[in-house]
């Protein structure tokens, strides 16, 4: 059923709730005629914000088809910013309103974990009872922090059954990377004050570990003890190098999150880049849905309330834009966001703003590429529309054993990974024929799919 489009109808509607709307802070929901969501949002005072979308001739041209669509409203009453930040960045997930500015690849970041007495790599919900280090943009920025910390700081990186099991030191001890706590080369308190050092550095608080490392080495050189002594040395050499590696311009900054957002043609791209204890750990990139019409503060306001939903909040957050809503956001992440008109922080959201203009120069050729590439695709097979979705088949095995299928997908926006799926030959009849092997996926591919969720192809 077509949409109905009744900017007179939709204002009446608005009007009537704007005398029920309560003014306290909460979640209200757009409702059509089909009972579709249109759009979910938040505010500190519900009925001052409905008021506002009445102003059709202040609204850009997307909202004023919403408005046009609106036949009724529901209001959801929370008891603080925080809460309705929560709450509405749940039910955009869950109902996937029309007319909400989307992040449609989050992407979770990986971070160090210190569970006692060592550091892993994590990735996923904060728990109770553990010290988080991050976040980091990429796992290959954690493992050269890892290294660094094996190198430091001599942390064991084996498992706690490993660790428990161990009767003589592993090659990592043997190669100067771990101090063999496992079995007692050191005490569980000199092995815990290597530990502080780590998190003292993790923190930024690291200006006079080498100056007491310098003195060890000296102490230990003075005893004669020169292999302690070169232990030091080669400990004080990993902490240098990481030293002058780090950026001056990050140098001040303990910890921040610094967002740029670019606009052009209706496309948009928000560079993160997150900065911990003066160093820069790494960048993503996103690229919010929906933006048609939005201007750079409402989209990243969206993006800002679905992003630290599910991520660690900085001391700071440093913006090239300021967001919709921010004493609003403020308020509800309890954090300080930050536009900065000269100086070293205004330089550095500049000099991001610039990563992510080209970043979304890179995603608008490949996009313009690929388009290309499914229309000569839809002219040589003679299809009716464009295709949406390309799934690609294959088989491998090892002379029969290990038999695994996979598929990948693609879309109009490039390989979609997070479709892929693998098949374990469960046949080990078949595993030496790749005809029989692939009828399997195949048949248990679309034996798995019903109307409610076949793709478009």
């Amino acid at each position: 059923m077509a949409p109905s489009f009744d900017i007179k109808k939709g204002l009446e509607i608005l009007e009537q709730n704007i005398k029920i709307a309560p003014e306290k802070p909460g979640v209200y929901r757009m409702i059509d005629a089909d009972e579709k969501v249109l759009y979910v949002g938040k505010a500190k005072n519900i009925k001052k914000r409905i008021v506002a979308y009445s102003r059709i001739n202040q609204l850009p041209a997307r909202l004023q088809r919403m408005v046009a669509q609106i036949r009724r409203m529901e209001f959801i009453i929370v008891e603080s910013e925080a809460k309705a930040l929560l709450l509405e960045n749940e039910l955009i997930k869950k109902l996937e309103p029309k007319y909400n500015i989307v992040l449609k690849d989050d992407k979770t970041v990986p971070y160090l974990k210190e569970d006692f007495p060592v550091l892993r790599k994590y990735r996923g919900a904060k728990k109770n009872g553990y010290k988080y280090f991050g976040p980091f943009a990429s796992v290959g920025a954690v493992n050269n922090v890892m290294d660094l910390l094996q190198k430091a700081f001599l942390l064991r990186s084996c498992s706690d059954a490993n660790f428990k099991n161990r009767e003589r030191p592993c090659l990592m001890y043997q190669i100067k990377r771990c101090c063999a706590p496992c079995v007692g080369k050191v005490s569980k308190e000199e092995y815990r004050k290597l530990v502080d050092e780590a998190v003292n550095f993790l923190e930024g608080k690291n200006t006079d570990i080498q100056e007491k490392m310098s003195e060890k080495m000296q102490s230990a050189s003075d005893n004669c003890d020169f292999e302690a002594a070169i232990v030091y040395r080669d400990r004080i050499r990993a902490l240098t190098n990481v030293q002058q590696e780090r950026s001056v311009e990050y140098g001040n900054i303990k910890s921040a999150d610094v967002l740029a957002i670019y606009t052009e043609h209706n496309h948009c791209c928000i560079q993160v880049f997150f900065i911990r204890g003066g160093q820069n750990c790494g960048n993503n990139a996103f690229f919010p849905r929906q933006t048609e019409d939005a201007e750079p503060a409402e989209i990243l306001g969206a993006f800002m309330s679905s992003f630290y939903a599910t991520h660690q909040l900085p001391a700071e957050i440093i913006v090239s834009t300021e967001p919709e809503d921010k004493e609003f956001l403020e308020q509800a992440l309890g954090t300080k966001i930050n536009l900065y008109q000269r100086g070293i922080k205004a330089k550095i959201a500049s000099n991001i703003e610039q990563n992510a203009k080209e970043a979304l120069e890179r995603k608008v050729a490949l996009e313009t590429s690929v388009m290309n590439n499914l229309k000569e695709m839809q002219q040589v097979f003679g299809l009716e529309k464009i295709p949406q979705r390309i799934e690609v088949y294959d088989n491998s095995h090892i002379q029969g054993s290990y038999a695994v299928g996979a598929m990948i997908v693609a879309t109009p926006d490039g390989f979609d990974r997070k479709s892929y799926r693998t098949f374990n030959i469960k046949n080990s009849e078949i595993t030496n024929d790749d005809f029989a092997m692939m009828k399997e996926v195949l048949t248990r591919r679309f034996d798995s799919m019903t109307e409610a969720n076949r793709p478009d192809v």
